[in-house]
């Protein structure tokens, strides 16, 4: 998966509710910040729609259109219909957002995809550690002690610039 994608790539992962998003918006806001161009690919566990019924892009896309592509001078966005028995490949994820506009991209969910990761562990929820598992977490962000020891680097949850400096690290950025 990992020879294809030229782009600088860097996972965070955890179980649902831990912080993924908020922790994220510090890092990226950090790192944009610093003149870095970040991109972002975030996994789904469900059926969404970033469009709304009423929005002329929704009622198209609705209709049968199977691509929607909205635009002004600001933004654009594309909808693609899909109906396939699985979600889309990262390869193919990182492909579609222009990896060659961009220093790194960051990855958020995927989980059990084999891509270095940043795990993000919150103790007080009481979910398993994913790195005794997953040899592919290169770092675990935590707001408390770990249950059992571990030699990779371990990063406060609280501290985002801590964070969003072992990102540069990490990818040479």
């Amino acid at each position: 998966m990992a020879g294809a994608i030229t782009v600088p790539l860097l996972g965070f992962a955890a179980w649902s509710g831990v912080g993924k998003t908020t922790l994220l918006r510090h890092v990226i806001l950090i790192l944009s910040s610093a003149g870095l161009r970040v991109g972002l690919v975030k996994h789904a566990h469900h059926n969404f729609d970033i469009d709304h019924p009423g929005k002329d892009s929704y009622e198209l896309r609705r209709a049968g259109a199977v691509r929607v592509a909205v635009a002004s001078r600001e933004r654009w966005a594309l909808m693609v219909e899909r109906h396939l028995e699985s979600d889309p490949s990262l390869t193919d994820l990182v492909a579609a957002i222009g990896p060659g506009e961009l220093d790194l991209v960051l990855v958020e969910g995927f989980r059990h995809e084999g891509l270095p990761k940043i795990e993000i562990h919150r103790p007080s929820l009481g979910r398993p550690l994913l790195f005794p598992d997953d040899p592919s977490v290169v770092a675990v962000a935590t707001d408390g002690a770990l249950p059992i020891p571990t030699a990779l680097p371990v990063l406060d949850l609280n501290r985002p610039a801590q964070i969003a400096g072992f990102v540069r690290s990490f990818l040479r950025v």
